[in-house]
């Protein structure tokens, strides 16, 4: 059987919720189907965007089950089953695999400072537990202080299911070293900085994992689509079109603007999970300004 090659536009999907932090189904369904018809090439529910550090695991289940029966094969599923041990990990990601995702990205295990031997550790734990279901690595070490090394990346890169890595350093260098030393090897780099789709392309890399695509995706996909079709300056007028957006992230406490975009775009994403608190009038007017000129929408 030929690998999975992660690939394209991955929207890191947001999870719409109802004022008590139910999940919003209607709203949900709604999102994917915003989602594949604007192109994208598949969909990544329950990762940090998805606010998975504040869902229990039945309603982990029950995004993903939604993702999947509102997708209906038409692109591939991959979930986040992030969790602060293995054990847990290897429990989320075994639900997420009896449901019926095609892959998984695990996030480092966050809170504690884990050395590179643990992380290796960690993943090959958890590959190992589920050697029939693909997994990509997640490098944000910003919001986990827990980096992944180039050697920790080649060497697990070298483990049969281990299929990519999601890169949300924010390190052009970092990302560019990890596809250096994997490019020989059936293994995908993928930006998970949105600021960073068009140059991780012009590296090497197969795709994003992107926050951005939930509000407009047609245009997140058109960097992949024209770079893939040989038009750079089209494929970098999408990425310069888009960072305004991403910027956008500073207005709020993450995941918050992402939500509060698809609420102006027409889709009841609700309000953060709380502790995380809405934007101020003034952030939300600035925000829509962003999503104005974006020409999401109207003044």
């Amino acid at each position: 059987m030929a690998k999975f090659v992660p690939r394209g536009i991955i929207p890191a999907m947001a999870t719409p919720t109802d004022e008590w932090g139910n999940i919003n189904e209607g709203a949900l369904r709604k999102l994917v189907n915003h989602l594949i018809d604007g192109g994208v090439h598949g969909l990544f529910p329950v990762g940090s965007q998805g606010e998975f550090f504040a869902l229990t695991m039945e309603q982990k289940k029950k995004v993903i089950e939604i993702v999947i029966d509102e997708t209906r094969g038409r692109v591939p599923v991959y979930a986040g089953t992030a969790a602060l041990t293995t054990k847990e990990a290897i429990e989320t990601t075994k639900m997420a695999r009896d449901l019926g995702v095609d892959a998984v990205s695990i996030l480092t295990p966050f809170f504690t400072n884990l050395s590179q031997k643990e992380v290796i550790g960690f993943y090959l734990d958890i590959a190992r537990a589920v050697p029939d279901l693909p997994v990509l690595l997640y490098s944000n070490p910003g919001r986990t202080k827990v980096p992944i090394a180039v050697e920790t990346v080649k060497e697990l890169a070298a483990v049969d299911n281990i299929v990519g890595i999601k890169d949300s350093s924010g390190d052009m260098t970092l990302t560019a070293e990890y596809i250096r030393v994997t490019r020989d090897m059936d293994f995908s780099v993928l930006a998970g900085r949105d600021t960073l789709i068009y140059a991780t392309l012009c590296y090497g890399g197969t795709g994003s994992i992107t926050a951005t695509a939930n509000v407009e995706p047609r245009l997140v996909v058109e960097i992949y689509e024209a770079f893939m079709a040989g038009d750079h300056r089209r494929a970098l007028e999408a990425q310069y079109r888009l960072a305004p957006l991403r910027l956008a992230f500073e207005l709020g406490t993450f995941p918050v603007v992402i939500k509060e975009a698809l609420n102006m775009i027409g889709i009841d994403a609700g309000k953060a999970i709380r502790p995380v608190g809405p934007l101020t009038e003034e952030n939300r007017a600035r925000l829509r300004q962003v999503l104005q000129d974006m020409g999401v929408v109207k003044a």
